[in-house]
C-alpha cells in the first residue's frame, strides 16, 4: 500500500524565511559592528583597550546561546522562543546607538551576542522540521547562507554606514527594519506547539557553567592573546588553564546529565563527527577570502571598506547562485559528496598558492581571481558537509545535533582570530628583524650612498637625507615588505590547513546519497 506524502504547506516556508532574516540580520549587526570598530570606538569615546573587548564579549554570549538554543526552544516552543529572540537583538541595538557607558555597552554588546547565539541554532531547527526529504537540500543551502553570505556582506554594509552615508548610528539602527520583517515573517509562518515547561526542572546549568569555563575562555584567550604578549601573560595563562579544566569537565557532565546539552555519542557517527572537525577547519580557511585580504590593502594602500568591500561582496553575491547550484547537483544519486568537497578544497588550495605570489603593489583586482576560486570552494565544501551530518540525525535528535553543529562556528571564530595573530606576531617580528638586518649590513650601498641607476638610496652618502621624510618614506617600504611576507606566510598556514582538511576527508567520512533518497532508506 502506497501512502500519500503531506502536502507542502506554504506558511512553514514562510516561517523559515523569517528565521534566514533573523539569522542574517544578527549575523550582520555583529560583522558590521566588527568591521567599523575603530570608527564606533572613535564615535563613542572608547579607549583601544576598552574597544577590543566588543567582539569577545559577543563571542563568549554566542557560544553560550548556540549551546543553550535548542532546549530553549523545546522548553518554550520553536515560534514563541524565536519571537524572543528579534526582540532581545533589537533592544540593545537600540540602546547601544544612544552612545551609554562602557560597562553598560559591554552588557548590551553581551546580549547581542546571546541573541545571535540563540537564533542561528533555530534556522537549522526549522530547516530540518519545515521541510520534507525531496528539498530538504536546498533547505540546507539557505542554512549555509548564514555561514558564507552575512560575514562576506558586511563590509559592504560598513561602507554604505560609514564611508557613504557618514553616520556610524546607521551600524545599529540599520537592522531595525528587517527583524521587524523577520519577526512577522515567524510570528505569521511557524506553528505554535505546546510550550514543555516541565524541562526547566532538568535544564543542564551546569553545562551552560562547564561551556562558559571551558570554550569562552578558550576564546577570550586567543581573542585577547596577542595584545596581552600570549603566555608571557598571568591572564591568557589562567583563561588557557580554565579551558583545560573545564572542556573535559563539560564532556564527563554531557555523558551522565538527565537531559544534556549535546548528545556526545552522536560523535560516533562517522560522517556527523567529520561535519563538526570539518566546520571549524572550514570558518578558519575562510578568513582568506575576507579578513586576509582586506587586511592586507588596508594595511599597505589604505583602503577604506567603501574601496575595499568589492572583494567581499563578489563573495556574498555569487553564493546566492553558488549554494543552489550544488545542493541541485548533490540531488543526484550517482554524485558523491566527497568528491565534490575535495573538488571545493581543490579550488580552495589553488586560490591559496596563488596567493603565495603576492606582492606590495597588489591591488584589490589582483584578488579577484582568488575571490572566484574562493567563493566555488566554499559552496562545494559547506553544503555537502551540511548534508553528510543531518543525513545521520532521526528528527528526535535534531534537537541536540542543532547545538553541536552551530557551536564549534562560534568557536571557530576565536581560533581563527588566535591563528591570524600567532602568524602576524612570530613570522612579522621575524621578517621586520630580518628586513632591518639586511639593511644594516648594506648601509651604504642601500641606505646611505649615491643613486644606482633608477633607485635613489635615503640618505645622501654624508648622512643628510635625500628628500624631506626619506626616512619615513623607507620605514614605510621595510613595513609593506614585511606585511607582504606575513600575508604570504597567512596564505601558507592557511593552505596546510586545507591539506589537513583533505587527508580528514580521504579517511573518515562515508558515502551519503541525497536526503530524498538515504532517509527513505533509513525509514
Amino acid at each position: 500500500m502506497i501512502t500519500a506524502r503531506p502536502a507542502l504547506r506554504i506558511p512553514p516556508l514562510i516561517g523559515l524565511l523569517g528565521m534566514l532574516f533573523l539569522v542574517l540580520t544578527v549575523e550582520l549587526n555583529d560583522q558590521v559592528l566588527n568591521t567599523s570598530l575603530w570608527d564606533v570606538a572613535g564615535a563613542l569615546g572608547l579607549s583601544h583597550d576598552e574597544a577590543v573587548w566588543l567582539p569577545s564579549l559577543y563571542l563568549v554570549a554566542e557560544i553560550v546561546g548556540m549551546a543553550t538554543a535548542p532546549t530553549m526552544a523545546a522548553i518554550f516552543t520553536l515560534r514563541r522562543f524565536a519571537l524572543s529572540v528579534a526582540a532581545l537583538a533589537t533592544l540593545p541595538t537600540l540602546l547601544m546607538a544612544t552612545g551609554p557607558g562602557v560597562s553598560a555597552l559591554f552588557f548590551l554588546r553581551a546580549v547581542q551576542g546571546l541573541a545571535c547565539g540563540w537564533a542561528i541554532p533555530l534556522l537549522m531547527m526549522t530547516a530540518l522540521r519545515v521541510l520534507p526529504p525531496p528539498i530538504r537540500l536546498y533547505g540546507l543551502a539557505v542554512y549555509a547562507c548564514s555561514a558564507t553570505i552575512a560575514p562576506n556582506l558586511a563590509t559592504s554594509l560598513a561602507a554604505l554606514w560609514t564611508d557613504g552615508l557618514q553616520d556610524w548610528h546607521f551600524i545599529f539602527l540599520g537592522v531595525i527594519p528587517f527583524v521587524t520583517i523577520a519577526a512577522v515573517l515567524i510570528w505569521f509562518g511557524l506553528d505554535q506547539d505546546p510550550p514543555r515547561y516541565s524541562m526547566l526542572h532538568q535544564f543542564d546549568w551546569p553545562g551552560v557553567i562547564f561551556v562558559l569555563m571551558g570554550f569562552g575562555s578558550l576564546v577570550v584567550a586567543l581573542e585577547q592573546a596577542n595584545r596581552l604578549d600570549w603566555l608571557n601573560s598571568p591572564t591568557i595563562c589562567l583563561l588557557f588553564l580554565c579551558s583545560a579544566i573545564g572542556i573535559p569537565a563539560l564532556v564527563l557532565r554531557e555523558l551522565h546529565a538527565p537531559q544534556p546539552l549535546f548528545r556526545l555519542d552522536l560523535l560516533k557517527r562517522r560522517n556527523f563527527a567529520y561535519a563538526l572537525i570539518a566546520l571549524v577547519l572550514v570558518l578558519i580557511i575562510a578568513l582568506g577570502s575576507g579578513p586576509v585580504p582586506i587586511s592586507f590593502l588596508t594595511q599597505i594602500h589604505g583602503y577604506r571598506p567603501a574601496q575595499a568591500h568589492v572583494l567581499t561582496l563578489f563573495v556574498a553575491a555569487t553564493q546566492l547562485l553558488l549554494l543552489p547550484l550544488t545542493a541541485f547537483i548533490l540531488d543526484f544519486e550517482r554524485v558523491d559528496a566527497r568528491w565534490i568537497s575535495a573538488c571545493g578544497m581543490g579550488l580552495i588550495l589553488i586560490a591559496l598558492m596563488c596567493g603565495t605570489n603576492i606582492g606590495p603593489e597588489w591591488m584589490r583586482g589582483n584578488f579577484m581571481m582568488l575571490q572566484a576560486l574562493y567563493s566555488i570552494g566554499l559552496a562545494f565544501i559547506v553544503v555537502p558537509l551540511l548534508m553528510m551530518a543531518t543525513n545521520e540525525v532521526k528528527q528526535p535528535e535534531a534537537m541536540y545535533a542543532s547545538g553541536m553543529i552551530n557551536m564549534p562556528r562560534a568557536v571557530a571564530g576565536g581560533l581563527g582570530t588566535g591563528v591570524l595573530d600567532a602568524v602576524e606576531r612570530w613570522r612579522g617580528a621575524l621578517h621586520h628583524l630580518r628586513l632591518v638586518d639586511t639593511l644594516g649590513h648594506a648601509r651604504y650601498r642601500a641606505v646611505q650612498a649615491q643613486p644606482v641607476g633608477a633607485y635613489s638610496p635615503a640618505l645622501f652618502p654624508d648622512g643628510a637625507p635625500r628628500e624631506p621624510h626619506a626616512l619615513q618614506a623607507l620605514n614605510e617600504t621595510i613595513e609593506a615588505q614585511a606585511t607582504t611576507l606575513v600575508t604570504l606566510d597567512t596564505f601558507c598556514v592557511l593552505a596546510g590547513l586545507v591539506v589537513l582538511l583533505l587527508l580528514i576527508l580521504a579517511l573518515y567520512p562515508v558515502r551519503s546519497y541525497p536526503p530524498r533518497i538515504q532517509l527513505t532508506r533509513k525509514t
